[in-house]
């Protein structure tokens, strides 16, 4: 008897131990979620401004092409994509969703694309999708870390594809609460629809912009900075969606522990009752049969 409950015990407390960890995730999860929202908050001013930029070149210039046209074929590193996933488990199908919308887009192109992960788990999935993988990032495990991602994937672009005319980015989103898509965004090349409406954009003051020195050396800088904002932007959405999922899996895993251990004290009670009782038992009926020699 004593056995059993010394089993339940151990059983016990390696949950409570279990449980403590479990919380201790959750907090870290959800104020890691916090930390990426604000710092995609603290991105709109900047995002203002640049496009405020891009709406005087687009007026002045009219629609420039980003890159110049040549008369040249499609070659198979014309498409680049970039896919931010996960290194972390306990993140569900974090990764799968990701990779299933990048292979299902990828896949429908003509040329064969560049591609680069963000992160092992999703690289895995891509590489085993029959994708050409080119390359390979850390997630970044804290907000300070994602600039110097950026930039990363930014002389990367211009080493791989910076004569080139498509890049994609795929990567998860919040929708709202807990739920979060795949998205998928085409960087480049500029929408047409995108660009007339930046030209329409009313300029804040009274003083109307002037595009000094060369208008495609200015265009380029702030298309540099669309580029930054926009992976920037991607990459914390993805840390934030991560960490949701993460917080998802610890609420579901406390509320399990809950449950067990709710089982595990109602067994050990009705089992150290039960010893109890048996000893009671014991005892009375050891004074009754003395009671009976004693007569």
């Amino acid at each position: 008897m004593s056995d059993n409950t010394e089993s339940l015990r151990r059983k016990i407390s390696k949950a409570g131990d279990l449980q403590s960890v479990v919380r201790t995730m959750k907090a870290v999860a959800a104020s890691n979620i916090g930390q990426y929202e604000k710092s995609v908050l603290a991105l709109a001013d900047y995002y203002h401004t640049v496009e405020l930029g891009l709406g005087a070149c687009f007026r002045e210039n009219g629609s420039v092409p980003l890159i110049e046209k040549k008369e040249r074929k499609s070659t198979a590193d014309s498409i680049g994509a970039i896919v931010f996933g996960s290194d972390q488990g306990l993140v569900g199908q974090f990764n799968d969703i990701v990779a299933d919308l990048a292979v299902k887009t990828l896949s429908a192109l003509s040329d064969k694309p560049v591609v680069w992960a963000v992160g092992e788990r999703v690289h895995s999935r891509l590489s085993d999708a029959g994708l050409p993988m080119s390359g390979l990032f850390t997630v970044p495990n804290a907000v300070n870390s994602i600039a110097p991602l950026v930039g990363q994937i930014l002389l990367e672009h211009e080493k791989h594809l910076g004569k080139n005319e498509v890049l994609y980015l795929f990567y998860n989103s919040l929708t709202s609460g807990s739920v979060y898509i795949p998205v998928s965004q085409r960087l480049l090349p500029l929408d047409e629809e995108w660009r007339r409406k930046l030209a329409e954009l009313p300029w804040p003051t009274k003083s109307l912009p002037e595009v000094m020195g060369s208008g495609n050396m200015t265009m380029r800088a702030l298309i540099s900075g669309y580029l930054f904002v926009s992976l920037f932007r991607a990459c914390a959405e993805s840390l934030a969606s991560e960490n949701t999922s993460r917080l998802a899996a610890m609420q579901r895993a406390d509320k399990n522990i809950d449950e067990l251990l709710v089982d595990l004290n109602s067994k050990f009670h009705r089992l150290r009752q039960s010893g109890i009782d048996e000893e009671l038992f014991d005892v009375i009926s050891g004074f009754e049969a003395l009671s009976v020699v004693w007569k």
